[in-house]
């Protein structure tokens, strides 16, 4: 109980990542997030990460050396390709950011797959990226 009065969210993203070290120093760059917690384990894999903005966190490891990222089940199997055409965001994160231009930006930099340009309209300021190993994010400007 302790542990939730701890963590004000309720719903808490967890990703895997083939590599989560790199995963962690890429969404850091992108989407300027804290690192919370970094365990890595005797065969230098991340075991554990927490990044954070602000109250609001997300968990990711490298679960297991057999896990394939989206990209890698893009290569290797050709319905996973088809869908991942799409511009969409499915199984992914949503993320409000204070700064949409300079989150764009930061991710053209790192070579964030762009899903769709900054776009206006309801239902509000967006674009959409998949990251370095294919995990889908829909990007918003916070309007609070």
């Amino acid at each position: 109980m302790q542990y939730r009065e701890t963590m004000p969210q309720r719903f808490v993203p967890m990703l895997s990542y083939e590599n989560g070290i790199v995963a962690i120093d890429w969404l850091q760059m992108v989407f300027q997030f804290e690192i919370g917690v970094m365990m890595v384990d005797d065969d230098g894999r991340l075991s554990h990460g927490e990044l954070s903005i602000g109250d609001q966190r997300i968990m990711l490891a490298s679960s297991s050396p057999d896990y394939r990222n989206p990209n890698h089940m893009r290569a290797e199997y050709q319905a996973a390709d088809k869908w991942l055409q799409l511009p969409y965001i499915f199984n992914g994160i949503l993320v409000y950011v204070d700064d949409l231009d300079a989150t764009f930006e930061r991710a053209l930099e790192v070579g964030a797959e762009i899903l769709s340009p900054i776009e206006d309209g309801f239902p509000g300021r967006r674009f959409r990226l998949a990251d370095l190993e294919g995990h889908r994010w829909f990007v918003f400007q916070n309007v609070a």
